[in-house]
């Protein structure tokens, strides 16, 4: 089994950026080519001066992100896999641009241990002082958003025909049992004709943490997917459904990785 099922199966929801007028997000794809590897390209900019620095709150995904500031773009950065959420305090004024690469894609695109960068943000130049180099070089505040696509696609397709990947099937199938189960799977008995030692050796690499870790944050994501209302999170017992016991753990585990209760985040 190769990597391209990914895309297919999982879809990683940043969902606490709304729309105010005062501040945008927008994701965009890639060159079709790219899909299999790129979730999306985003953008999050403010259209005018805010009054107050802004709180930015990034939920587990289970995905790596490259991102920098257009306005200053030696400031960039990666994100590694991330096992909670994660907060950033912004200036009143900013314009991020960031890639955002499916699970394993950034180890297998740039050869980089997953877990050398997970919970952190890290400067890219300590990582990949090329692509570092590269987002300096090439991208100000006078770039368009459509001639910066252009330039990334040119960029990451560069990159991927050079790149030597391994799509190791044990790992793979791992992974599409998890994501086929929506992360409501006893990952000690997953079988791939692996050992369980080897299999988290492949997940610490390609990942950046344990099986357990990204099923349940796989979970998680699929819990955002379906967008349930405060309602049908007391009528339908969702946590059930989700391979929770009770209400309390689905409630501190879902506070764990968005940061605020299901009500509080899917509130009418």
């Amino acid at each position: 089994m190769d990597a391209s099922f990914i895309r297919d199966l999982y879809i990683p929801i940043q969902p606490t950026v709304k729309h105010t007028g005062l501040i945008t997000y927008q994701e965009l794809l890639p060159h079709l080519q790219l899909q299999p590897f790129i979730y999306c390209y985003w953008q999050l900019k403010t259209t005018e001066k805010l009054a107050q620095p802004f709180n930015y709150k990034v939920v587990a995904d289970g995905c790596i992100d490259i991102f920098f500031e257009l306005n200053q773009p030696s400031e960039n950065f990666v994100m590694g896999f991330c096992k909670k959420y994660t907060e950033f305090e912004l200036p009143n004024e900013f314009n991020y641009i960031g890639i955002r690469f499916l699970p394993t894609m950034f180890p297998q695109l740039f050869g980089v241990n997953a877990s050398s960068i997970s919970n952190k943000a890290e400067y890219l130049k300590l990582v990949l002082p090329q692509v570092a180099s590269f987002i300096q070089s090439n991208f100000n505040a006078d770039v368009e958003i459509k001639s910066i696509i252009q330039q990334l696609d040119a960029f990451l397709l560069e990159q991927l025909s050079t790149a030597d990947f391994d799509n190791d099937t044990r790992l793979y199938d791992a992974i599409s049992l998890i994501m086929k189960n929506y992360g409501v799977i006893d990952v000690e008995k997953i079988d791939t004709g692996v050992s369980q030692r080897q299999l988290r050796r492949l997940f610490d690499f390609y990942i950046g943490d344990s099986m357990k870790t990204f099923s349940k944050v796989v979970r998680f994501q699929n819990i955002l997917r379906a967008k349930p209302s405060t309602q049908s999170l007391r009528k339908n017992k969702l946590f059930f459904d989700s391979g929770f016991f009770d209400q309390s753990h689905f409630i501190k585990d879902f506070k764990h990785f968005y940061g605020v209760t299901p009500n509080k985040a899917f509130g009418r």
